[in-house]
């Protein structure tokens, strides 16, 4: 296979595996070590194992983060403070992408990004979606509710007001119900103090004003 061939079969996609590859009657050492040729020399990115994608200027579509970070852990949902700026929860701009993952945590440095997995006990995974991403691209993400239990569940003291004040939470976006819902769910009473302080806050502060 030349790389143009590549080209004209996985420019489209994001990110691909080389399973889609070795579909046909291609051998499969040769197409791995031309994989590792075009990796060395700067044309694909590899992700992980079997997991690769274009780089610039070959690739059409640019791989978004989310969908990344579903592709790199299967089964892992994104969440934390990235799923909260990504629905305009919070005002600040998270560079790193946190998956939930019933498996081990760890983090992973790539080019396309940092992305971290938390472990969460599988009576956690809950509340999350797919979520168009734009560009024809969607990934499993943590509703805005279920992302901020997370945060309160991975971080020591997450459920204190001085912490729920830092992260100047808009309550506008926040679906207090739902939030109280999915903390009676978790049954974790630290879920449960974290959300009830939320709805506390939530009644306390003034609406915003566009000056």
């Amino acid at each position: 296979m030349k790389f143009a061939d590549l080209v004209g079969i996985v420019a489209g996609e994001p990110v691909f595996e080389t399973g889609l590859l070795l579909a046909g009657p291609s051998d499969a050492a040769t197409t791995r070590r031309q994989l590792s040729r075009w990796t060395r020399s700067g044309k694909l990115l590899k992700l992980r194992r079997g997991l690769y994608a274009l780089a610039p200027p070959w690739r059409q579509r640019v791989p978004h983060p989310f969908l990344v970070a579903n592709r790199l852990v299967p089964g892992s949902y994104v969440t934390g403070l990235a799923a909260l700026a990504y629905a305009h929860a919070i005002p600040e701009y998270v560079a790193e992408t946190t998956s939930a993952t019933s498996g081990r945590p760890e983090v992973r440095r790539l080019p396309l990004g940092r992305f971290s997995y938390r472990h969460v006990r599988a009576g956690l995974h809950f509340g999350y979606r797919t979520l168009a991403l734009g560009d024809e691209q969607q990934a499993f993400v943590a509703r805005p509710e279920k992302a901020l239990l997370d945060v309160v569940h991975l971080h020591p003291g997450g459920d204190s007001e001085a912490y729920l004040q830092e992260l100047r939470l808009d309550y506008d976006v926040l679906d207090l119900e739902r939030l109280g819902e999915y903390a009676r769910r978790s049954d974790a009473p630290k879920l449960q103090r974290a959300a009830d302080r939320v709805r506390t806050l939530a009644a306390n502060t003034p609406p915003y004003r566009v000056l």
